[in-house]
């Protein structure tokens, strides 16, 4: 979305691996209530874009992700993550296989190391790569009215909308615009995305507010997620995170049938000879205030067992946070989290939170 529309709107504006970002519009509260009988509004613009195209460019992303795209018909879509030559994860990325390219979408802060990979692996001449962050713009309808809101704006049948399984995906239009809507299992409600053209995000989004949904941003966009424990990465995964660490098999990320790919070694040699030592989860903690990140966790014995990743105080959960903690915590156990000038208790739970 132009800054434009997050002035007009009465947006708190912040910034996200260099790019503009809304925080909030209203207050926090009402914009997460509208998840729970009405529709949350999201400008998803922030994260990076990128199309290839080409005969053999499903073959190409196949080699650099760890999900079979080979295996997309067109209209479906996938999540999976790409990795380095020892298997910590570059990027997690979004899949949707169009007619004639597959559009990847990539989190804002894991753009550079994404795009570095392709520019290093990719024969232009064979797969062309086009950036299409500044040309295309993404607006996220979340919430029990979602369905209702995005059938209106782009003339989709419910009926149709319903049946779209996670990532899948179908052209629609608005006026003369034409878009991509997929659904979006992201923060674990029903939600869909369209694709815009950057020229009618605007009209887009207008049309949206004035059927009903609520325009939200970050901040609440952020409990929902943690919510539904969905990582972000370069703050809960990394270069230093293997994907099973971060729960990506139980979120359908990783193929062990498909061929090689980078990283490919270290992923299979988990899977089929051991373990991880640590993996992502919730914590619940009583207090009023975030969390902060990289605070320690320790058990009884005052052992370090974890940090806190993401942090949030949940209108629905109360204090809520994502956290790495080692294999043998289970979910249950009481810890102590720790910082500079303070301590809270908090109790580990399995992701994602209660619904």
């Amino acid at each position: 979305m132009t800054l434009s529309v997050m002035h007009a709107d009465g947006a708190v504006l912040g910034e996200l691996a260099g790019r503009p970002v809304a925080l909030r519009y209203t207050a926090v509260e009402s914009e997460y209530a509208a998840l729970r009988g009405g529709a949350m509004l999201v400008d998803r613009s922030h994260r990076a874009r990128m199309s290839l195209h080409g005969e053999g460019r499903a073959e190409t992303l196949t080699g650099l992700v760890t999900n079979d795209v080979a295996a997309l018909a067109a209209g479906y879509g996938q999540y999976a993550a790409a990795l380095t030559p020892r298997g910590k994860i570059i990027a997690d990325v979004r899949i949707l296989a169009r007619d004639d390219d597959l559009l990847v979408d990539v989190p804002a802060r894991a753009a550079p190391g994404w795009l570095a990979m392709v520019r290093k692996y990719v024969n232009p001449r064979a797969t062309r790569y086009v950036d299409e962050t500044d040309a295309l713009g993404d607006i996220g309808v979340f919430g029990e009215r979602a369905r209702e809101i995005v059938g209106a704006v782009t003339g989709i049948d419910a009926e149709v909308l319903a049946s779209l399984v996670p990532y899948a995906h179908t052209k629609a239009s608005c006026d003369d615009l034409e878009l991509t809507v997929a659904r979006a299992p992201d923060i674990a409600v029903e939600g869909y995305e369209l694709f815009v053209p950057a020229e009618g995000l605007v009209r887009v989004w207008r049309r949206a507010t004035q059927l009903g949904a609520t325009p939200a941003g970050l901040d609440a966009w952020e409990i929902a997620r943690i919510e539904a424990g969905r990582p972000e990465w370069g703050i809960d995964i990394d270069e230093s995170t293997i994907p099973q660490e971060a729960n990506l098999d139980d979120l359908h990320a990783i193929s062990y049938t498909k061929g090689c790919y980078t990283g490919q070694e270290t992923v299979a040699r988990v899977h089929f000879r051991g373990h991880v030592n640590r993996h992502l989860r919730g914590l619940s903690h009583p207090g009023f205030a975030a969390l902060p990140r990289g605070a320690q966790l320790l058990d009884s014995q005052d052992k370090v067992v974890g940090d806190v990743r993401s942090s949030s105080v949940s209108p629905r959960l109360g204090g809520i946070a994502l956290a790495m903690v080692r294999r043998e915590v289970t979910p249950g156990s009481a810890l102590r989290a720790q910082w500079d000038d303070g301590q809270a208790a908090v109790t580990v739970l399995s992701l994602p939170f209660p619904a």
